[in-house]
């Protein structure tokens, strides 16, 4: 599957879902590795230390501090990687209804991280938006 670069089509079809479970932020310090038995669904190396993205269980599991409990939603649309204007999109909807979210683009996927209690309402005003989107783009 070739990766789609035309802003009406990734919003059209972005087919916003839900993936199981609560996940974390947790930081480490900048040196540190990934531990042992951990999963992280992304990490990020900045200088004020190592970012894991993994499930609350498993930092539970190892002990470790987390601020914010989130949703993790995947767009099934596989968007190019320089595809203008999908992130700033996608954000605006959710932030027109008071809900952050945090991006992380993947190779074939966008990942949304929103606040868990309010991660299925992210979901309807995702889908809201490719409905509007695929209408626009039949007109």
């Amino acid at each position: 599957m070739s990766a789609e670069s035309d802003l009406r089509k990734l919003l059209s079809g972005m087919r916003p879902e839900l993936n199981e479970g609560r996940y974390v932020f947790c930081t480490l310090p900048d040196t540190a590795a990934v531990p042992a038995g951990l999963a992280p669904v992304a990490t990020v190396r900045e200088a004020e230390g190592l970012t894991l993205v993994l499930r609350q269980d498993e930092a539970d599991a190892a002990g470790l501090a987390y601020t914010y409990t989130a949703g993790w939603i995947t767009l099934r649309v596989h968007s190019a990687l320089d595809a203008v204007g999908l992130t700033g999109a996608f954000a605006a909807a959710p932030a027109e209804r008071g809900l952050g979210c945090n991006v992380i683009a993947g190779y074939h996927h966008d990942h949304l991280f929103v606040a868990a209690d309010r991660a299925a309402e992210a979901v309807s005003v995702l889908e809201e938006l490719a409905a509007r989107s695929a209408e626009q783009g039949n007109r």
